[in-house]
């Protein structure tokens, strides 16, 4: 079952329905219509709503945030995490690669390089030591995104 309008921020924020109705002055009942998709809340709530669940606005409305910085007692643990890869060749070739985030630090702990894409060197200058060094500070989200000369697009995330 799929979180619904809120739904996920407030229960991040350890919130019942009730709090966050009583933070904005309305029933408990329109905010569980808000997260039934049954209605939505008001315009002029939207900014207070995001200030209460601690989230921005573009994340309230469903668009992912692209980097972020999560305070210690909000991280993930490492175990829990992915580490996700999407390549856009010039060509038209698509490739994703999703690996558990701790698989992939064992793997640069161990002293190997990181794998390269046949052919291309558009990974050769990303530093993924400093990454993974910026994640341990709590940094998540985009952490790289590169068009090579040719025209191939990469993006580095972390979830």
């Amino acid at each position: 079952m799929q979180e619904t309008f809120g739904q996920r921020f407030r229960k991040n924020a350890c919130l019942t329905q009730e709090d966050v109705a009583v933070k904005l002055n309305i029933t408990s009942q329109a905010v569980s219509k808000w997260e039934n998709d049954i209605s939505a809340p008001d315009i002029s709530a939207l900014a207070e709503l995001s200030d209460i669940l601690g989230v921005t606005l573009n994340e309230l409305l469903g668009k992912r945030a692209e980097t972020s910085f999560l305070p210690e007692q909000k991280r993930k643990d490492i175990n829990n995490m992915f580490f996700r890869i999407n390549v856009l060749s010039k060509d038209g070739d698509k490739v994703k690669v999703n690996i558990p985030l701790a698989l992939a630090k064992a793997f640069l702990d161990s002293g190997a390089d990181m794998p390269q894409i046949q052919g291309k060197d558009v990974l050769n200058n990303v530093d993924f030591k400093q990454i993974f060094s910026l994640i341990e500070q709590g940094v998540v989200g985009k952490m790289v995104e590169v068009e090579s000369k040719d025209g191939d697009f990469v993006e580095v995330w972390v979830e």
